[in-house]
């Protein structure tokens, strides 16, 4: 299989250090993602992926619309990977973040890290998705069975760990 470097990619991309955001249109391929972020000098990778489940809050969800701050999230973005990087050591970490109409099960986020112990990789994994849902200029509709629509905050299911918001500017 190729290696396929992001920094080569369309849309969005923003490279400091190794690390990667992307914002996307299109449908996310974990495989590819993890792909590249192989790396010899690893000893752990870990994953996220966030999904459009068909429910929320009581309502069946047909469909999600996210829109994204493209000028500004990518700068948002590395400066939580570079967090993470620091907190953690990480040897690489990217996320890639859809935008625009998505249908129950699509993968709406992904996160993925390598470091050189499973320890590290867990705990920055989850880190850069609570930071990723909190601060990142992302917003999120979902429409319903019965037509209707609302925006949802994307960061108050109460599901963050408190201790990964505590960052430093």
């Amino acid at each position: 299989m190729k290696r396929v470097d992001l920094a080569s990619q369309p849309s969005h991309t923003h490279l400091l250090d190794s690390m990667k955001f992307k914002l996307i249109d299109t449908p996310i391929e974990p495989m590819q993602l993890r792909h590249e972020l192989l790396n010899v000098s690893a000893g752990a990778y870990c994953s996220y992926e966030g999904w459009v489940r068909d429910h929320n809050e009581g309502k069946s969800v047909t469909a999600l619309h996210y829109s994204g701050y493209a000028q500004l999230a990518p700068e948002i973005a590395q400066t939580i990977l570079k967090e993470a990087q620091k907190k953690f050591n990480l040897i690489d970490a990217a996320v890639v973040h859809r935008i625009g109409a998505l249908s129950t099960s699509d993968i709406a986020v992904w996160v993925g890290v390598t470091a050189h112990h499973r320890g590290d990789t867990f705990l920055a994994c989850r880190y850069i998705i609570d930071n990723v849902k909190h601060r990142l200029p992302i917003w999120k509709k979902e429409t319903y069975t019965d037509g209707s629509e609302a925006w949802i905050e994307s960061n108050h299911c109460g599901c963050t760990d408190p201790k990964n918001l505590e960052h430093h500017h």
